[in-house]
């Protein structure tokens, strides 16, 4: 269960409300009218709480919770204890999501407030109910829409355009960006800086001029202490929906399709191409001048550094090749070790 001092619990919420919202079907119907306090894990849940199972490896938590309700799979509902009412769902976890967006919802911002400790130039334009906490820096001809948080030590450089809904966490820093709609840039971001580009000969090192700027799309998340690079020329580009987790490294003049998932301590070279719903798994690398087809998807701390064409396929390793021949070489080299040991 949530701390209550961190997190504003909602009023309690009919089953059918509960249901409605979260694409579920509720098994005993003449519990319709219910109210339910909260959300609680299977372990912990008591009568007035909505719980979820959605790995099996839990379903001996589920035959035992006192959870009042509890979003299941169909498939598995018959294992239910008999106090516990089953909301049937293909996805348990995302209709729990759902679920718990109603009993915790974002805060709206309601007014305009901008710190008197905060630096804001004359030039900036901000939308209706805006927040801008201490400490935070606004450069000059900054555009922010509405409904957007700036957060506290936080800095937009100028010229930045930032859409309606946005919250930029504490200590991030934008500069040469553009950014859409329903964005969350999480705190410690660096979005914008200088590209790793330098022409090299027996001299030395030439830093190349980095011209280009980052565009996040619609609907994006960046992680915490994050870097996306601006373009050497070309823009760098995240595409609508997609989620970067924290402490992921992007460089200059990479795309990013839309609804990728790139897990922690990620590393995209320049210039490489994701395209559309790409899974990259935590501490995975990518070479520079790729294209990763969409729909691949890439195991934790693989090294990726060749093409990969688009398709359903799974890589691992490193360098990374199919997972199914990565497995079949695991367990030769496992034969192989027990054989020389005899």
């Amino acid at each position: 269960m949530a701390d209550q001092r961190f997190f504003h619990r909602h009023k309690p919420i009919t089953l059918e409300e509960i249901a409605r919202v979260a694409n579920a079907e509720i098994v005993n119907l003449a519990c319709a009218k219910q109210k339910f306090e909260d959300v609680a894990a299977l372990d912990i849940a008591n009568v007035n709480h909505v719980s979820f199972l959605d790995n099996k490896k839990y379903l001996h938590e589920f035959e035992k919770t006192e959870a009042g309700a509890c979003f299941v799979h169909p498939d598995l509902a018959k294992h239910a204890p008999d106090n516990t009412i089953c909301l049937l769902s293909k996805n348990p976890y995302k209709s729990y999501a759902l679920a718990a967006q109603q009993f915790y919802p974002e805060k709206k911002v309601e007014k305009t407030s901008y710190h008197k400790k905060s630096i804001i130039d004359d030039t900036a334009i901000f939308g209706e109910a805006c927040i801008v906490e201490a400490g935070a820096v606004i450069g000059k001809h900054v555009k922010i829409g509405d409904n957007c948080i700036v957060g506290a030590n936080s800095v937009i450089g100028e010229f930045v355009e930032i859409g309606d809904n946005c919250t930029i966490g504490m200590n991030a820093s934008l500069s040469h960006c553009l950014l859409g709609n329903n964005i969350e840039i999480y705190a410690g971001a660096c979005i914008g800086q200088r590209g790793f580009g330098f022409a090299i000969d027996s001299s030395g090192f030439t830093t190349v001029p980095q011209l280009g700027r980052v565009i996040i799309e619609d609907n994006v998340e960046v992680g915490a202490n994050s870097t996306i690079d601006r373009g050497a020329g070309p823009d760098t580009v995240i595409g609508a929906g997609t989620r970067i987790d924290n402490l992921v490294q992007i460089g200059h003049n990479v795309k990013i399709g839309r609804n990728c998932v790139i897990v922690a301590q990620t590393g995209i070279s320049g210039s490489t191409e994701f395209g559309d719903f790409v899974m990259a798994g935590g501490q995975s690398g990518f070479a520079g001048h790729l294209k990763i087809g969409s729909g691949v998807r890439i195991a934790a701390q693989s090294g990726i550094m060749r093409d990969i064409p688009a398709g359903q396929a799974e890589y691992m390793g490193s360098p990374a090749i199919p997972l199914k021949q990565y497995m079949r070489q695991v367990a030769a080299l496992s034969r192989l070790i027990k054989q020389k040991s005899k």
